[in-house]
C-alpha cells in the first residue's frame, strides 16, 4: 500500500540558535543558522525512506521541493504514487490525484509535521524547539531538535548540513517511525513562479476542510 503524507496539522519550523564552535571548523548549529539567514528559497530533489520502529523499510518515494520563506512551498511526489502538498502563506493544500480531492487545513494551526512546513519556517526555531549540537559523521554535522511542544506529531528531528547545505533530515515521530529525507540537484535562492504556490483546486476536484 502506497504511503500517504499523514493529513493532520502541519507546522512551520523556525530559527535558530548558536553553539560555541572551534575556529576552524563549522558545526552543525553554524551551518544551520548560516542556512537559515541565507537561503530566502530553495528547491532540489529528494528521496525519502520510510521506516517502521521494527527496522523494517515500509515505503521510499521521490519528488522535488521549492520553497519560498516564510511560510510557502510546493512539496511535490512524483514516485512511486503522485501527490502535491501545497503551503500558501495560510493553508495547506494536500492534492490526492487518485481520490480527486484536495484537504485544507488552515497553515497556522497546522504546526510540527512536515518537512516542507520546518524548511519554510520564519527565524525563531528556539521557541519550538530545544536545538542540540550532534556529532559529525561521514562529512556531515548535524543537529538536533526536539519540540517544546508535546502536541508535535515528531519526538525529534535531525538536520544534516555539509558546506551550509542541507543534505539530509531524519524525523522520528511518535509512534516510533522515521523518515530519511535525501536532499540533491539544490539550488538556493532561485527567483520561483507565483503560481508554485498557488491554492486552486483542480478542476472537480472534491475540496475537504480539515479545519472543522
Amino acid at each position: 500500500m502506497p504511503l500517504r503524507l499523514p493529513r493532520r496539522a502541519l507546522s512551520a519550523f523556525a530559527g535558530i540558535a548558536l553553539a560555541s564552535l572551534t575556529a576552524s571548523h563549522a558545526g552543525g548549529l553554524e551551518q544551520l543558522k548560516a542556512f537559515i539567514e541565507d537561503t530566502r528559497s530553495m528547491q532540489a530533489s529528494f528521496e525519502q525512506t520510510v521506516t517502521q520502529q521494527s527496522g523494517r523499510k515500509q515505503q521510499s518515494a521521490s519528488g522535488t521541493v521549492s520553497l519560498l520563506r516564510p511560510g510557502k512551498f510546493n512539496w511535490r511526489y512524483q514516485k512511486p504514487y503522485e501527490q502535491l502538498v501545497v503551503g500558501d502563506g495560510q493553508k495547506l493544500w494536500i492534492y490526492d490525484p487518485d481520490l480527486n480531492q484536495v484537504t485544507v487545513k488552515s497553515l497556522g494551526a497546522a504546526l510540527g509535521s512536515s518537512p516542507a512546513a520546518i524548511l519554510a519556517g520564519s527565524n525563531d526555531m528556539e521557541k519550538n524547539y530545544t536545538l542540540t549540537e550532534q556529532p559529525g559523521r561521514d562529512g556531515i554535522e548535524w543537529i538536533l531538535a526536539s519540540p517544546k511542544s508535546r502536541d508535535s506529531s515528531f519526538e525529534q528531528v535531525r538536520m544534516g548540513f555539509s558546506d551550509k547545505q542541507l543534505v539530509v533530515m531524519e524525523l522520528k515521530d511518535n509512534f516510533g517511525q522515521q523518515t530519511a529525507i535525501h536532499f540533491s540537484k539544490m539550488s538556493k535562492n532561485p527567483k520561483l513562479a507565483a503560481d508554485l504556490f498557488s491554492s486552486t483546486p483542480p478542476k472537480g476536484a472534491e475540496v475537504v476542510s480539515a479545519d472543522q
